[in-house]
Protein backbone atom coordinates (compact mmCIF):
# COMPACT_ATOMS: atom_id res chain seq x y z
CA UNK A 1 0.00 0.00 0.00
CA UNK A 2 2.36 2.39 0.88
CA UNK A 3 4.57 1.78 -2.69
CA UNK A 4 1.37 2.66 -4.06
CA UNK A 5 0.49 5.55 -2.58
CA UNK A 6 4.55 6.62 -3.08
CA UNK A 7 3.89 6.14 -6.71
CA UNK A 8 0.84 8.25 -6.56
CA UNK A 9 2.40 11.00 -5.24
CA UNK A 10 5.55 10.36 -7.70
CA UNK A 11 3.18 10.57 -10.72
CA UNK A 12 1.15 13.79 -8.92
CA UNK A 13 3.65 15.40 -8.38
CA UNK A 14 5.07 15.21 -12.13
CA UNK A 15 1.63 16.12 -13.78
CA UNK A 16 1.35 18.88 -11.55
CA UNK A 17 -1.82 17.71 -9.47
CA UNK A 18 -0.86 19.35 -6.61
CA UNK A 19 0.70 22.90 -7.58
CA UNK A 20 3.29 24.57 -7.66
CA UNK A 21 7.27 23.21 -9.18
CA UNK A 22 7.88 19.80 -8.92
CA UNK A 23 10.68 19.03 -7.03
CA UNK A 24 13.33 17.06 -9.20
CA UNK A 25 16.13 15.52 -7.26
CA UNK A 26 19.91 16.95 -7.95
CA UNK A 27 22.13 14.60 -9.56
CA UNK A 28 24.79 13.38 -7.37
CA UNK A 29 28.06 13.55 -8.46
CA UNK A 30 30.37 10.68 -6.04
CA UNK A 31 31.97 12.29 -3.18
CA UNK A 32 35.62 10.89 -2.63
CA UNK A 33 37.44 11.09 0.89
CA UNK A 34 40.98 11.93 1.69
CA UNK A 35 42.33 11.51 4.96
CA UNK A 36 44.89 13.59 6.47
CA UNK A 37 46.44 11.13 9.41
CA UNK A 38 49.95 10.52 10.27
CA UNK A 39 51.20 13.51 8.65
CA UNK A 40 50.37 12.66 5.25
CA UNK A 41 47.50 12.42 2.66
CA UNK A 42 45.79 8.94 2.11
CA UNK A 43 45.27 7.83 -0.21
CA UNK A 44 48.23 10.00 -1.65
CA UNK A 45 46.99 9.40 -5.01
CA UNK A 46 43.49 9.51 -6.44
CA UNK A 47 41.61 8.96 -9.87
CA UNK A 48 38.42 10.97 -10.11
CA UNK A 49 35.74 12.20 -12.86
CA UNK A 50 35.35 15.52 -13.97
CA UNK A 51 32.83 17.33 -11.83
CA UNK A 52 33.52 15.02 -8.95
CA UNK A 53 34.23 16.39 -5.53
CA UNK A 54 36.97 15.56 -3.09
CA UNK A 55 37.08 16.31 0.70
CA UNK A 56 39.85 16.17 2.68
CA UNK A 57 39.28 15.35 6.13
CA UNK A 58 42.17 16.42 8.77
CA UNK A 59 42.50 13.20 11.84
CA UNK A 60 45.71 14.83 13.30
CA UNK A 61 45.58 17.01 16.17
CA UNK A 62 47.19 20.08 14.36
CA UNK A 63 46.64 21.94 11.32
CA UNK A 64 47.48 21.38 7.52
CA UNK A 65 46.82 22.99 4.24
CA UNK A 66 45.82 21.34 1.03
CA UNK A 67 47.15 23.67 -1.47
CA UNK A 68 48.12 22.69 -5.40
CA UNK A 69 51.62 23.64 -6.91
CA UNK A 70 50.04 25.56 -9.17
CA UNK A 71 48.19 27.34 -6.93
CA UNK A 72 44.70 26.06 -8.10
CA UNK A 73 43.45 25.10 -5.21
CA UNK A 74 43.92 25.84 -1.28
CA UNK A 75 42.69 25.28 1.43
CA UNK A 76 44.38 27.67 4.15
CA UNK A 77 45.18 25.92 7.14
CA UNK A 78 42.93 23.35 8.06
CA UNK A 79 42.30 23.03 12.10
CA UNK A 80 42.60 19.38 13.54
CA UNK A 81 38.91 17.69 12.88
CA UNK A 82 38.26 20.09 10.36
CA UNK A 83 37.50 19.12 6.43
CA UNK A 84 38.12 21.08 2.88
CA UNK A 85 36.02 19.98 -0.27
CA UNK A 86 37.08 20.99 -4.06
CA UNK A 87 35.35 19.95 -7.12
CA UNK A 88 37.51 18.86 -10.31
CA UNK A 89 36.34 20.30 -13.18
CA UNK A 90 39.46 20.22 -15.78
CA UNK A 91 40.82 17.30 -16.64
CA UNK A 92 44.76 16.96 -15.99
CA UNK A 93 46.99 16.05 -12.82
CA UNK A 94 47.46 18.11 -10.41
CA UNK A 95 50.07 17.71 -7.62
CA UNK A 96 49.05 19.30 -3.50
CA UNK A 97 51.43 19.76 -0.26
CA UNK A 98 50.66 20.78 2.51
CA UNK A 99 52.46 24.00 2.61
CA UNK A 100 52.71 23.67 6.14
CA UNK A 101 54.52 20.37 5.81
CA UNK A 102 55.96 20.27 2.64
CA UNK A 103 57.14 16.66 2.72
CA UNK A 104 53.20 15.38 2.42
CA UNK A 105 52.83 15.37 -1.22
CA UNK A 106 49.53 14.54 -2.88
CA UNK A 107 48.16 13.54 -6.57
CA UNK A 108 44.98 13.93 -8.57
CA UNK A 109 44.45 12.70 -11.82
CA UNK A 110 40.98 14.27 -12.94
CA UNK A 111 39.56 12.01 -16.44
Amino acid sequence: MARLLSSIVVIGSALGFWGGAVAVPPTTSPTHTISIDGVRFEPAEIHVQAGERIVWVNKDPFAHTVTATTRRFDSKALAAGAHWSYVARHRGRYEYICTLHPTMKGTIVVE
